[in-house]
């Protein structure tokens, strides 16, 4: 049985991947954390995603310890999200320490059901500058688990080297564009769907969803490109 666990936030990128999954493994699990985030609405979001999608196996994890040690404009309500940059250069929105818990908790998943995947939706082409979303960090805690646990596991980021015009374009591929657009929270301020308009993450779903409709056979070449490299 080929198993995969998915970091699910009910997000474009997260959604994105679970649908990828779907298609390639035999059985998938999603794993959602609830750190007390800003937008809790995202658990309600990606419970009703999965049960759309077909996927029983969903296990929403209480992390809230990340919300005492981490403050960060996504788990503290009277810190507003800012498009400037923090003194150490990185946004507001980044929650330290948020992605070496959450991939650490889904590889002791994954070794629990006797998963040797998970997948996560982190890129570091079309970002918001979080380290913990580089292609550098995902090996080295890959490493670390494998070494840690003494068990294959790989940690697959199907994104990790597209921008978000080609994000989109493998949602369409995968049949998922109006689930997407409709129905998954990426907002930063916790509205569904188109969200806010106002937040960093809003501004970068919206140019990439206008850049793949206007050039949907450009961007779709390039992603085949890339799937080629990759």
């Amino acid at each position: 049985m080929n198993k995969a666990v998915v970091v699910f936030s009910g997000g474009q990128d997260s959604t994105t991947c679970l649908v990828k999954a779907i298609q390639e493994f035999d059985e998938v699990h999603a794993i959602t954390f609830d750190y007390g985030q800003r937008h809790k609405l995202e658990i309600e979001v990606a419970q009703n995603l999965t049960k759309e999608l077909g996927i029983t196996a969903h296990k929403v994890m209480d992390v809230g310890l990340l919300n005492e040690l981490a403050i960060s404009s996504l788990t503290r309500d009277d810190i507003p999200v800012s498009h400037e940059l923090q003194d150490n250069g990185l946004p507001n929105s980044f929650v330290p320490g948020r992605n070496i818990l959450f991939l650490t908790l889904a590889g002791i998943y994954a070794y629990q059901i006797g998963a040797k995947t998970v997948i996560t939706g982190v890129c570091e082409t079309d970002f918001s500058g979080y380290p913990d979303c580089r292609d550098e960090f995902v090996k080295s805690i890959n490493d670390a688990l494998v070494k840690g646990m003494d068990r294959e596991l790989v940690i697959q980021t199907p994104l990790m080297w597209l921008n978000k015009a080609e994000t989109w374009a493998l949602a369409d591929q995968y049949e998922a564009l109006e689930l997407i657009i409709n129905q998954t929270l990426t907002c930063y301020n916790g509205v569904i769907g188109d969200g806010c308009g106002d937040c960093p993450s809003c501004d970068l779903r919206k140019a990439g969803l206008e850049d793949y409709l206007e050039n949907k056979d450009a961007v779709i070449t390039a992603l085949r490109s890339k799937a080629e490299m990759y």
